[in-house]
């Protein structure tokens, strides 16, 4: 099946920017983005990144503000952080780490990353597994793996000098033939007559899907306060979901007597559509409401910014996209 695969890719290979000129760089990039994220959201950030930090040093040096802005809308904001700790360690180090080993001690790298990096960038034999080469090999041989048992099988049928080609050939059937949701493109895969779980009418079982547990809901009310043109914002605690990020204020139901009594007068107040955001384990239900002011107390602990500014400077987590569109709206 191996030269199966080298052959569907080389013919059917999706043309993406990562793929052209594949440094350690560009790949470790690629990769942390596309974590949890689909190939075609990430191919405007992915441009955008490296058109602003197109070396590791550039990364290394850029504020955490800019940085922020680059990611903003890709959500998981940690592995932006991560990003510029390792960056740090490669620029100290003074060159990229080039074996399994040490580019996984990098800062938000675990196995399938390393993986991913080592044999795409550096032509190593090492399995880069992620949700679609583990279903690509579970169905193929009829049974269920974890992530470490498929490692383990893919490591001893790497073709010597194929690396790259053959960890992404396993990738790219898993993205565009062997779907994980909807009906596989069968007949278009290369190795159909191989696959366990096509003859024996499984695909829809295998692999087999943990049980995701409810989310929690947290209802909210979030406030666009306007004051003369500027709107407020703050930071988000330095722990916790959306750490450091910048946010909208949050208020109980009695939000107009919270803020009269903290010094603020309350000119109008207009509900705007709610929102909702997902996240792993938790879902947001959100009201949304314009308040425009009249007066401000003068220490408010709120940064206030005009639409200018906060399109230019500010990163604005998806979850608040639903108030960030009232803004834009005025």
């Amino acid at each position: 099946m191996v030269e199966e695969l080298l052959r569907y890719f080389s013919e059917n290979a999706r043309d993406l920017d990562w793929r052209h000129n594949p440094t350690p760089y560009r790949v470790w990039i690629s990769e942390i983005m596309l974590q949890q994220t689909r190939v075609e959201a990430v191919k405007s950030y992915y441009a955008r990144f490296m058109k602003e930090l197109p070396t590791v040093e550039a990364l290394a040096e850029v504020s955490e503000e800019k940085l922020f802005k680059l990611w903003e809308g890709l959500g998981y904001y940690s592995r932006a952080r991560n990003l510029q700790k390792a960056a740090k360690i490669i620029v100290e180090a003074g060159k990229f780490p080039d074996t399994l080993e040490e580019i996984a001690k990098l800062p938000g790298v675990g196995p399938y990353t390393a993986g991913a990096i080592a044999s795409i960038a550096f032509g190593l034999p090492t399995p880069a597994v992620d949700g679609n080469v583990l279903r690509v090999l579970s169905r193929i041989k009829g049974r269920n793996y974890n992530a470490k048992e498929a490692a383990a099988e893919l490591k001893d049928l790497y073709p010597p000098g194929r690396a790259s080609d053959f960890t992404q050939s396993l990738m790219e059937l898993g993205a565009c033939v062997c779907l994980p949701n909807g009906k596989p493109l069968c007949e278009t895969c290369p190795v159909a007559h191989e696959c366990i779980a096509l003859r024996d009418n499984r695909i829809d079982e295998l692999p087999e899907k943990p049980e995701k547990k409810p989310r929690k809901i947290e209802e909210k009310n979030i406030l666009v306060l306007e004051y003369n043109g500027t709107f407020a914002l703050l930071k988000r605690p330095a722990k916790g979901l959306l750490a450091k990020l910048w946010s909208f204020p949050e208020f109980s139901d009695d939000f107009r007597k919270e803020l009269e009594e903290n010094g603020y007068s309350v000119k109008k107040v207009v509900k705007k559509p709610s929102a909702k955001h997902i996240f792993t384990h938790i879902e947001w239900k959100m009201k949304i409401f314009l308040v425009t002011l009249s007066a401000v107390p003068g220490e408010n602990g709120y940064v206030w910014v005009t639409r200018e500014d906060l399109e230019e400077n500010y990163a604005i987590p998806a979850a608040y996209q639903g108030a960030l569109k009232v803004i834009m709206e005025i």
